[in-house]
């Protein structure tokens, strides 16, 4: 345990890929919390592929506003913060084509600034040494080598007149090695699976070629031309593809570590010390792992948790829907279990979240061509649009100026408006302002939630 100048204490709580607290001892971490009185204790998630340095500078920042934030705000006793690591995958940085004003995924009328992630132009060993260091297991890791190199080896193959079947053997191979680093849907969360229908393709040639016409990955000039081409085509579509793998593997991996961690977790400590507030915020693949806890908690008495906060969810905005309006027919996996939260449930979203709101949803587009045509937005994620569908959740909007003047009801779903806010895409032209939250008005936020608790 840390403390912040101010005093407040600071727990930094280790979770491994399965959802293992590693550090500190959960015990220890009960008996400090009680120790220390905290009342109201903010618990926050990194996402979006974080080292574990990247986190702490991340949390060394929020703590801080947070405390200035809540500095008299009634309603909200000793404060006390944790903030929760977790391995999530990073992918390497791409000269992407970023959206045109506004956040639009309509390519420019210029055909020279066509949309596009850049993922082209990264190298399989690139990609490779990115994402390795955030599988635990060394077998994965020999895997993502091999796929890296299995690319390389193809773009040579693609300048040596190799035969079509040498080809269609090369993509069969790392579509077999792709297929065995994917983790496993989930029964019942179709909302948010939609990436394993390009992970699982069973025609890896055509469907790779696809991705890289999604992911704007093709070849420089007419791909229909020229002998390899079609190949070249599907080699940067696979890498596109391994772009959506680091997408699904910390979505799925957030889910479980929410779920079978931090979920039980907090339960312990509601056992342990009825007093204590929990108020848990997340950033992108964060907020589903905040969210997620939520379904590791077995009744609403068993939680802690007063207030809910999601900064520019990286998971499906149709998680805490039910049946009516769903493009599934069914209720989100988080449908019933908004009751774990006993104040209110508030989710940002911005139109220059680009992470989001353009490259998110075509991680998909395989599974959404399975979809009816006028199904709403089937693979929407939270930082676009927040709770769905339209009339489920009231909308705020965040003033620029910041402030607390919410209002916020318990038990109600908000659509917090970030547009003024969070909207800051200085270079960076892939995820926008996707991580544009180190704001005060946006910790006057968290806080205006967390003193609206029943």
């Amino acid at each position: 345990m840390e403390q912040l100048s101010t005093g407040e204490p600071v727990w930094d709580l280790q979770y491994d890929e399965k959802g293992n607290l590693t550090g500190p001892a959960q015990g220890d971490f009960f008996a400090q919390a009680a120790a220390q009185g905290v009342q109201d204790l903010f618990m926050f998630s990194h996402g979006w592929g974080t080292s574990a340095a990247d986190a702490q500078t991340l949390y060394a920042t929020m703590f801080p506003l947070l405390h200035t934030a809540a500095q008299g705000v009634p309603g909200l006793g000793k404060l006390g913060f944790a903030g929760i690591y977790w391995p999530s995958l990073w992918f390497p940085p791409t000269p992407a084509t970023p959206p045109v004003q506004g956040g639009s995924t309509q390519a420019s009328s210029d055909p020279s600034a066509t949309l596009s992630a850049g993922t082209a132009a990264v190298t399989g060993a690139e990609i490779a040494a990115s994402l390795a260091p955030g599988y635990a297991d060394a077998t994965q890791q020999k895997t993502i080598t091999q796929i890296g190199q299995l690319i390389d080896d193809g773009q040579a193959m693609a300048e040596t007149g190799q035969t079509d079947e040498a080809k269609q053997a090369q993509l069969a191979q790392l579509s077999q090695l792709i297929k065995s680093l994917t983790p496993a849907a989930p029964d019942g969360q179709y909302e948010d699976c939609g990436e394993t229908a390009l992970l699982m393709t069973e025609d890896p040639a055509g469907d790779y070629q696809k991705a890289a016409a999604v992911f704007g990955s093709v070849p420089a000039g007419d791909s229909t031309q020229g002998i390899g081409d079609w190949f070249t085509t599907a080699l940067n579509g696979a890498k596109d593809t391994l772009r959506v793998l680091s997408y699904w593997t910390m979505k799925a991996r957030a889910g479980t570590i929410g779920q079978t961690g931090l979920g039980p977790l907090l339960s312990g400590l509601r056992a342990q010390s009825p007093e204590i507030r929990v108020h848990l915020m997340g950033h992108s693949f964060g907020a589903r792992l905040v969210s997620f806890a939520l379904a590791g908690i077995d009744a609403p008495a068993d939680s802690p948790v007063a207030s809910l906060t999601l900064l520019q969810g990286a998971f499906s905005h149709w998680a805490f829907a039910g049946a009516a309006n769903n493009p599934f027919g069914t209720p989100g996996t988080l449908n019933a279990l908004g009751d774990r939260v006993h104040g209110p449930l508030v989710a940002t979203f911005t139109a220059y979240d680009w992470a989001v709101g353009v490259w998110y949803p075509k991680a998909s587009f395989l599974a959404g061509q399975n979809l009816a045509a006028e199904a709403a937005n089937p693979w929407g994620g939270m930082g676009a649009d927040a709770f769905q569908p339209p009339g489920s959740a009231a909308t705020v909007t965040m003033p620029a100026s910041g402030g607390l003047t919410y209002r916020f009801t318990p038990g109600t779903f908000y659509r917090a408006d970030a547009n003024s806010v969070i909207n800051n895409t200085a270079g960076e032209p892939f995820s926008g302002a996707h991580s544009d939250i180190r704001k005060l008005p946006v910790a006057q936020l968290v806080v205006a939630a967390a003193a609206a608790h029943a």
